[in-house]
Order: structure tokens, then C-alpha cells, then sequence
């Protein structure tokens, strides 16, 4: 079987894999009591119910709502829209806006109406299209197999990772056998089935092990807990008091960076292989040392990715430090900041080793063969 033949039917598992997970439910969580869902245009609001506490709203908004899709499409409803407050989970809304409605129908009427935000389901599928036709345009075929890899690791992730940590497996353990089935996904789905793949592959499992070692040490002389991230304390409420929500703080660490330490394990395989490609005779510690000159270039620019990424994420909360004249140890000594200090850092030593790991697997992998290329060429000539 040549190379074509063998990534063609890797792609193919791949996507049999991802229709699996589609239909996968194996926490059996009960869904939430829910309506039929529609698009709404609002027609006219009534806010003399709602309470303003100087930009806070709380309270009770109505709209009056023309129903634009489902089954009572064109029928004017009553819906409620309820302000807790929260200005992250709050929408006040103006007539002309669409929005995302959910009402009840026992007796064949629209009841019960709710407001579930303003209406993005289709520009959404408009990105997600854009994003599909940029990857194929941009990289061809190599782009459809990324664009596969990338809707199998939204799946796995959601259909599988997340359900397992619900079910009480342990975070760390779980966290590695996922990022250990995306890696290897995703190097050989974009890499192919080749030395490049598999050195990308190797280099990348050993940063991340590396990430998943020093994150598990200094979570736990920061002494830092899980509740630093959103949400983590309304699941406790939500029942799952079982949960190591440090451990899973530890697992989202090495995960969060595995694309970044992928991505230059790929760049690091992909230079190696070219330079063996270019230069056949070329021996073992001379490959290395172009490679780790690449190496070091693009190591760089990397550590501060995820600095910018992080902290672009942030940008209100270092505001909040800033308007109030906290000085910086009260800053950084602060739970949350601590946290996403141990995010970038950590995360960057996963990146910084990746370069070398790959360097060295790489010059191992060609020291006795040439690029697959090479190979390929020699064939056609002869």
C-alpha cells in the first residue's frame, strides 16, 4: 500500500471515528427540561418591570416576539426575558433584535417563552464554513485532513473527556490518554503516516509529559485549587461534589498548551525532513544543528504566544489591579493571577522542550534512510 492509499484510509477511520462520537453519550447525563426553540424578531419591549441599580439591571424584561422558523412560525408570543445582574449573562435588548426564543406548546399554543440570547447560531455556521473554505484553500488537501483532525478533537473533548471527568476518572490519567489519541490524530492526520509524523508525534508527547509533571508540582506549591477557574464552583453545586477540581486545574494546563507544542514539533519534523529532502548526504550531528538553529528561532515567538493568548483573555481583570492602584505583589500573589502565571510559564517549558526532543527524534529517524521524498523521487527516476 503506498503513502496515498494509507492516509487516504487513515482520514477515513478518522471520520468513521468522529460520526461515533457524534452519537456518543456515555455519562447519560438526564437533558434539562426544554421547549421547542425558534428565531424571534422583537416587535416591542416593555422594561417597567425592570430595576436599575446605576448600570445594573435585575429583574423582569417583556417582549412582544414575532416567531420566524419552527412550528408556529409568524405567531406573536409573549416572552420574558430575566436579568439576574450579571452583566456577563445578561442581554437587554432593543426592538428589531433577533433572538434565540424557547417556549412550550402543550395544548398546540406558544407558552411560556424565554429568551435565550441574541440569535448567532447562523453566523456561526457561516465562520465555521468560511474557516473550512480558507484551511482547504489555503492548504489543499493537507487542509481538509487538519479541518478532520480539528472537528475530531472538538468531539473527543466534548464527547468523551469531558463525560469521563463527570463520571469521576481520574483528571490526570484521562487528560493524558486524551492528549496522547489527539497528538497522534493530529500529527499523523497532518504529518501523514511518515517519519515527519511520527517524530512530530514523539516530540510532542515528550513536552507535554514534561508540562503535565511541572504543572502537577508547582499546582501544588502555589498552592493553588481548582475553584481559580469559571464555573468550577457552580459544579459543585450542580451535584458533582466528587470531583478533584486541582487535578482537573492540572489537566487543563498540559491540554491548553498541546496545540502550541504540536505546532512547533510539526514545524521542528517538517524543517528536518526538508533539510534531508535538500541534502541526502547530510550527517546526523550537522542535521541536528540546523534543525535546532530553526529550533531556536521559532521557540521564541512561541513562548510569547501563549503569553499574549493568556493574557489577552484577562485584559479586564489586570484593568480591575490597575484602576484600584493594587501594587503588583498583590497582584501576582492574587489565586487567579497565580494560576494563569503557572498557565504561561508552565506551559511555555512545555514548548521550550519540544524544540530539542524533535530535533534529536527527528536526526535519529533519517540517520540511515532519506526523506520519504528522497525515496519517492529516486523510484520515479528509476
Amino acid at each position: 500500500m503506498n503513502s496515498f492509499h494509507r492516509e487516504l484510509l487513515f482520514s477515513l477511520i478518522i471520520a468513521l471515528l468522529c460520526t461515533v462520537l457524534f452519537f456518543l453519550d456515555i455519562a447519560h447525563v438526564p437533558p434539562a427540561p426544554s421547549g421547542i426553540r425558534c428565531r424571534g424578531l422583537i416587535n416591542n419591549v416593555d422594561n417597567s418591570r425592570v430595576r436599575t441599580n446605576l448600570i445594573v439591571k435585575t429583574n423582569i424584561q417583556s417582549l412582544t416576539v414575532q416567531l420566524l422558523s419552527g412550528p408556529h412560525e409568524g405567531q406573536q408570543v409573549e416572552v420574558v426575558n430575566m436579568l439576574t445582574g450579571k452583566m456577563e449573562l445578561d442581554e437587554f435588548y432593543e426592538p428589531g433584535t433577533t433572538i434565540l426564543v424557547e417556549y412550550g406548546a402543550p395544548d398546540g399554543k406558544p407558552v411560556n417563552a424565554v429568551a435565550r440570547g441574541s440569535y448567532r447560531l447562523g453566523l456561526q455556521i457561516f465562520l465555521i464554513a468560511l474557516f473550512a473554505l480558507l484551511l482547504f484553500a489555503v492548504a489543499g488537501v493537507t487542509g481538509l485532513k487538519a479541518g478532520l483532525s480539528f472537528v475530531f478533537a472538538a468531539l473527543v473533548l466534548w464527547k468523551l473527556f469531558f463525560p469521563l471527568l463527570l463520571l469521576g476518572y481520574p483528571p490526570l490519567a484521562t487528560g493524558l490518554g486524551i492528549v496522547t489519541l489527539l497528538t497522534g490524530v493530529i500529527c499523523f492526520s497532518v504529518g501523514g503516516l511518515t517519519r515527519r509524523g511520527l517524530a512530530t508525534f514523539a516530540g510532542s508527547m515528550l513536552g507535554l509529559l514534561l508540562t503535565c509533571g511541572l504543572a502537577s508540582l508547582f499546582t501544588h506549591l502555589f498552592r493553588l485549587h481548582g475553584a481559580v477557574r469559571p464555573f468550577a464552583e457552580m459544579l459543585l453545586y450542580s451535584g458533582y461534589y466528587h470531583l478533584n477540581l486541582t487535578d482537573i486545574f492540572v489537566a487543563s494546563v498540559f491540554i491548553a498548551c498541546s496545540g502550541a507544542v504540536m505546532d512547533l514539533a510539526m514545524d521542528i519534523a517538517a524543517t528536518m525532513d526538508e533539510i534531508k529532502f535538500r541534502h541526502p548526504e547530510i550527517g546526523i550531528l550537522e542535521h541536528m544543528r540546523s534543525g535546532l538553529r530553526v529550533g531556536r528561532a521559532v521557540t521564541g515567538t512561541m513562548t510569547t504566544t501563549l503569553l499574549l493568548a493568556y493574557s489577552g483573555s484577562h485584559i479586564t481583570m489586570f484593568m480591575v489591579f490597575l484602576a484600584k492602584g493594587l501594587p503588583p505583589a498583590n497582584l501576582l500573589n492574587a489565586p487567579f493571577v497565580a494560576a494563569e502565571i503557572l498557565n504561561i510559564l508552565v506551559g511555555s517549558f512545555g514548548v521550550i522542550a519540544v524544540a530539542p526532543c524533535t530535533v534529536v527524534i527527528a536526526a535519529l529517524l533519517y540517520r540511515s534512510a532519506p526523506s520519504q521524498r528522497s525515496a519517492v523521487k529516486t523510484n520515479v527516476e528509476m
